[in-house]
């Protein structure tokens, strides 16, 4: 069970600062793509996004892109467009690509940590891969009702995670 639980839990990604990953020694901010950072379908980040990711730079944590999205463009696209690095057809929960990441970006386990909206594949990864994981709410479910039964079974586990700290 511990595997599907998240160290941390924030409503959105604007609930993390930099301030606080720093206070707690996280140098790399892994980021899932869609439902995280931005809707699904958007194409581009927004200005709201560019002064996280400057909060975050500004307090010595790379944001870092590591999505699962099976076309190469998308998150080529927003990451070159937000400057930051990524992964894309990251493999998640599998661990490569967390690894990948963290010897591309010079950090330790202790040093990063993954923010994303789903728990069967940012949070398993995440643990598995020995770093600090948070979970956010989905941004928009609405247009896919797979997401729906997805976010349903996650349910019980995310419950599980309520127990777990704010950042």
């Amino acid at each position: 069970m511990a595997l599907f639980r998240a160290t941390f839990l924030a409503d959105d990604i604007y609930q993390i600062t930099g301030k606080a990953l720093q206070r707690r020694g996280f140098k790399l901010l892994l980021a899932d793509l869609d439902n995280t950072l931005a809707p699904y379908g958007v194409p581009l980040p927004d200005d709201r996004l560019r002064a996280w990711r400057d909060d975050l730079n500004a307090h010595g944590v790379t944001l870092f892109i590591l999505s699962n999205n099976r076309k190469e463009s998308r998150p080529r696209i927003f990451s070159e467009a937000l400057e930051i690095p990524y992964i894309g057809h990251a493999g998640k929960p599998k661990t490569p690509s967390f690894y990948k990441a963290m010897e591309q970006m010079g950090v330790t386990r202790e040093q990063t940590a993954i923010i994303g909206d789903q728990v069967f594949t940012d949070v398993l990864g995440g643990n598995r891969a020995g770093v600090a994981t948070i979970l956010v709410k989905p941004i928009r479910l609405a247009g896919n009702p797979g997401r729906y039964l997805r976010y349903a079974v996650e349910a019980p586990f995310r419950l599980l995670s309520r127990k777990g700290e704010t950042l």
